[in-house]
């Protein structure tokens, strides 16, 4: 059974950086497309990045504009993400989540999430 956990996130200023992982346990990495999402209470949760299962491609929604990195080592199970120029308006529960590459839009595992708080 695929499990992943998130470690990272906390407290951040405005315009500061915080960088979040997430291990992959139970299967091979290599089979699943990951991805990050995070969630305000209240509001639909969001993709936030994405990244083929190679690492080759990467794909992020139009408000990130530049300031976040997704990456992952398929040779240590593990993803990245890295947050630069946070805004207040990041302030999230952030989960990573992984999708068979045979069905890339459907993510079928998640991690407990992490809280990333920005300060203004």
């Amino acid at each position: 059974q695929v499990q992943l956990t998130e470690s990272g996130g906390g407290l951040a200023q405005a315009g500061g950086s915080l960088s979040l992982s997430c291990v992959f346990f139970g299967g091979t990495f290599s089979d699943y497309w990951m991805a990050w999402f995070r969630q305000v209470p209240g509001k639909e949760r969001e993709l936030v990045a994405s990244i083929n299962w190679s690492g080759g491609s990467t794909y992020y929604p139009d408000f990130v504009e530049g300031r976040f990195t997704i990456s992952r080592d398929n040779t240590k199970n593990a993803m990245w993400l890295q947050m630069n120029l946070l805004k207040p308006e990041d302030t999230a529960v952030y989960s990573c989540a992984a999708a068979r590459h045979t069905n890339p839009g459907t993510y079928e595992y998640w991690g407990q999430g992490v809280q990333v708080t920005v300060g203004s």
